[in-house]
């Protein structure tokens, strides 16, 4: 059985995808960015008159992702204890690498129990 499902209290996907899709035992997500669900906006994004990126907030924005996963866990009858594996992508690493793992220790505090990861 191979099902679709899409997350209310999640942002809407960007293309034509669903939020994750349950193959068996096994649930994959989509990439789930810190849009928030109600505006729509990346959360953390300041722009300037023109529209260009001036700043972002990492911090937040890795907040609002994680709020984001677990919309799609909890609409999947999944949990935050449940994932194995998590990737990320990060756009600059050097200034965003040590932000995003406090975050990360913060939601994920024992090594032991925390799923896989690639950044």
């Amino acid at each position: 059985m191979n099902d679709a499902i899409h997350a209310d209290l999640a942002p809407k996907a960007v293309g034509s995808y669903p939020h994750a899709r349950r193959s068996g035992n096994l649930l994959f997500l989509s990439g789930i960015g810190p849009r928030d669900a109600a505006t729509d906006a990346i959360l953390g994004n300041v722009h300037d008159a023109e529209g260009r990126l001036i700043s972002y907030d990492i911090d937040s924005q890795v907040r609002a992702v994680f709020a984001n996963v677990r919309a799609v866990l909890a609409a999947s009858g999944a949990g935050w204890e449940d994932l194995v594996d998590v990737t990320v992508y990060l756009t600059d690493m050097a200034r965003d690498f040590r932000i995003y793992n406090q975050v990360w220790a913060e939601y994920f505090p024992d090594p032991a129990t925390a799923p896989c990861r690639t950044t």
